[in-house]
């Protein structure tokens, strides 16, 4: 498997791309829809689904133009299913003093719970990884995990939205991804990519935690 990241909108929010033998999986459609939709059509493989980190306004905006393109399910936990119609929920609301449209995407997800999955070629765990946001989830896929706003590299994710919590995404954080492989490489939300060694060792926020 071979990742590809795509910085995309106003916060650049990492879009990825999986891409296995035949077959894609597509993983926060961030922003521009046509763009991703070109990028896609660059491999010639069928998206066989969409998983969503977490439902945040900046993790969505292209949900239903890459649905509507290649006619995909789309995959969320149960927390946050009704977050792509709730500009509350989903934090775009917040940001209508800077002049922010509210996102609001009309495709109904699926609900995915944390354990084992199989989307096509892709096998995968899903492990809830909540604290940034109730239903944040983290994608592992052997030697590699895409874990949305969790964890950056030499950064942790906010809590100061819609039913974050500290000491939840610490726990989550330390529960989950820190008993991860050390040499797995995680793909962030925002920013470049890491290794679970890298941060338990230098991230400010996690030394001495665990």
């Amino acid at each position: 498997m071979k990742v590809y990241s795509y910085s995309l909108g106003l916060v650049e929010t990492n879009c990825y791309i999986i891409e296995g033998d035949n077959e894609l999986l597509v993983i926060d459609p961030s922003d521009n829809g046509q763009f991703i939709n070109k990028k896609i059509e660059k491999f010639n493989k069928k998206v066989v689904g969409i998983l969503l980190t977490h439902a945040h306004f900046d993790h969505i905006g292209a949900v239903d133009e890459v649905v509507k393109k290649h006619d995909v399910k789309v995959y969320v936990h149960k927390e946050e299913k009704s977050w792509l119609t709730d500009t509350v929920k989903n934090g775009s609301k917040k940001f209508e003093m800077y002049q922010m449209p509210p996102v609001v995407q009309k495709t109904v997800p699926e609900v995915i719970e944390e354990g084992t999955h199989q989307i096509g070629e892709f096998e995968f765990e899903a492990l809830h990884t909540p604290g940034h946001s109730p239903g944040s989830l983290s994608y592992v896929f052997g030697d590699f995990a895409i874990v949305g706003d969790t964890l950056f590299k030499g950064g942790i994710g906010r809590t100061d939205l819609y039913r974050g919590d500290t000491d939840t995404l610490m726990n989550a954080i330390e529960e989950k991804l820190l008993n991860l492989d050390p040499y797995t490489t995680i793909f962030p939300g925002h920013g470049p990519e890491s290794t679970i060694q890298e941060e338990e060792m230098t991230n400010p926020y996690l030394n001495g935690f665990k």
